[in-house]
């Protein structure tokens, strides 16, 4: 082979290691597979409640189907990130779960409450469950303002705590007004979808068989 395609072959190595490896490196850690008897605790606010459809429709519902495991309902209409610490605790004190899907923040964000605080609640509670040796799905909710990506404090806690992340369907779902009953909140269709993408993402951290 002439010298020259070899150099141009190193360099195309090269290049792609160079690509990969920071890719590599920012993967989170992926889960251990759940037990058939696992139970699987769905954290959050109205969105994990299931506001505006009977509760057959609502997500962590939908994932139980979807997922073959126990899924509980733990959203609360309303709450805030102190007030989801708070009651995280109580939680963890009363009954054990395999894996949590913590799904907080959307409340605190349209109050325009601190990003530092939300972030450092988010914190605790993560901290919380690690202590606990709990696995993690974390959900990143949207900045507010149009065509937003998740809050930026989302992916720093993934990567500092080494835990997955979706970090697309709410931001996708919240600008789809088919998916939507009112300005916050999803319809049945937005639900089905919302417990889809993280039956998906559960699959692709291996919580979850293919």
């Amino acid at each position: 082979m002439p010298q020259r395609s070899l150099s141009l072959n190193r360099l195309k190595t090269v290049f792609i290691l160079l690509v990969l490896i920071p890719l590599l490196n920012g993967c989170s850690k992926p889960h251990q597979p759940l037990p058939e008897n696992a139970v699987i605790l769905a954290f959050g606010d109205s969105l994990t409640e299931g506001y505006g459809v009977p509760k057959p429709a609502s997500y962590p519902s939908v994932l139980q189907s979807l997922s073959g495991r126990k899924v509980v309902n733990a959203g609360v209409s309303g709450e805030t990130t102190d007030q989801g610490l708070l009651r995280m605790q109580q939680l963890l004190a009363e009954q054990q779960f395999d894996l949590v899907i913590l799904f907080e923040g959307g409340n605190d964000i349209l109050q325009k409450r601190s990003y530092a605080q939300i972030e450092a609640n988010l914190r605790k509670m993560i901290e919380l469950l690690q202590a606990k040796k709990i696995q993690i799905l974390l959900i990143g909710v949207p900045e507010k303002r149009l065509f937003s990506d998740s809050a930026p404090f989302y992916e720093k806690l993934a990567e500092h705590y080494d835990i997955p992340l979706q970090d697309e369907i709410v931001g996708d779902l919240v600008m789809r007004p088919s998916m939507k009953s009112d300005y916050v909140h999803l319809n049945r269709q937005g639900y089905q979808a919302l417990a889809e993408a993280v039956f998906r993402k559960l699959q692709a951290t291996g919580a979850l068989a293919d």
